[in-house]
């Protein structure tokens, strides 16, 4: 099956470079890095019941460090396995490609451990402000950094022309995205991703039975922040240039906003969340400044009417589609 999806991928990815259209692609490949952050921050505020809003910080961390290395090693690492070790060009690239998405997603575990270990002894509105001020402290190291541009931003552009270090493609964003959904779901509907539910329900209950909340939310903050730096990984490759702007307070809000309106515990719900709230602020770009104005009202009418989210905690199924139909029985989501 996994075979089968990376093959229908790369034919989707052949047909989209085959319309020639540069600004669709790029909306795509943002699209697939939305749903990487939505699925990413849902295991933490969905499944574990933690509220986190730093998640910019982790994405931050992600893009920076895949695009220093891109910058200062990447043609050299590229030319060590092509040149050195004899290996095909494409290989060669792909290797390039796998150490990138693990640099980047190992730095954002990292701080996860560190800033997750302290922080999610606290819960609530204390776990919101931690995490908050997390997301700045990050954003403030970065810009007063000059080996990644500080203030005026970073290119990434390479030292040596011979070998590309951006890897732009559908192919490679998607292959993520699948990445992700799988890696997520397995972890949230195991065994072990019922401790995660347990919390969420029950902290104290759970902590009886000797299950460590601190352990449990700790693994799945770390998990997060890896998904997250993947995510900021794509994100610096398919841009070539990143600042610090990019990772503001605004944006961890709006990977909140696709993990509440797509419901709080589902991952299907954040995909969709993700791909809507990506697709329509491109259609109505001329309106672009009262997107988070927008984003604030489509909060509050989810908490007035539908405060569980667009699917609650159900996951899109031929049996959850059918409770959507006028005149079905539709039980508590």
């Amino acid at each position: 099956m996994p075979v089968i999806a990376l093959a229908l991928l790369f034919a989707f990815d052949r047909v989209a470079a085959g319309l020639g259209n540069a600004y669709v692609a790029q909306v795509l490949v943002l699209v697939g890095i939305n749903i990487i952050l939505a699925v990413s921050l849902n295991l933490i505020n969905g499944f574990t019941g933690q509220l986190s809003i730093g998640h910019a910080g982790f994405m931050a961390i992600g893009a920076y460090v895949a695009a220093a290395l891109s910058v200062y090693g990447g043609a050299e690492m590229q030319a060590f396995f092509h040149e050195s070790l004899h290996l095909p060009m494409a290989l060669s690239r792909a290797l390039f490609f796998v150490a990138v998405i693990l640099a980047g997603g190992l730095s954002a575990a990292v701080a996860g451990v560190l800033v997750g270990i302290p922080t999610l002894r606290l819960r609530g509105d204390y776990l919101a402000i931690a995490s908050l001020g997390f997301g700045e402290i990050i954003r403030i190291i970065i810009l007063n950094i000059d080996a990644v541009g500080g203030a005026r931003g970073f290119s990434v552009v390479p030292s040596n022309y011979d070998y590309d270090v951006r890897f732009e493609g559908i192919f490679e964003t998607y292959a993520m995205v699948l990445l992700t959904i799988v890696a997520i779901w397995h972890l949230a509907y195991s065994t072990r991703g019922r401790a995660y539910v347990a919390v969420k329900n029950d902290e104290i209950a759970t902590e009886s039975l000797g299950i460590s909340a601190t352990r449990v939310k700790t693994e799945a903050f770390v998990v997060a922040a890896f998904f997250g730096g993947v995510a900021g990984v794509l994100f610096s490759q398919s841009q070539g240039y990143v600042h610090t702007n990019s990772f503001t307070f605004l944006r961890s809000v709006e990977i909140l906003v696709f993990v509440v309106l797509g419901g709080m515990g589902s991952i299907t719900g954040s995909i969709v969340a993700a791909v809507v709230l990506t697709i329509v602020p491109e259609a109505f770009r001329d309106l672009s400044q009262y997107r988070m104005p927008a984003y604030a009202l489509v909060m509050i009418a989810m908490m007035v009417w539908r405060p569980q989210g667009l699917f609650g905690r159900s996951e899109m199924s031929l049996a959850f589609l059918g409770r959507l139909l006028p005149g079905t029985k539709k039980e508590d989501q």
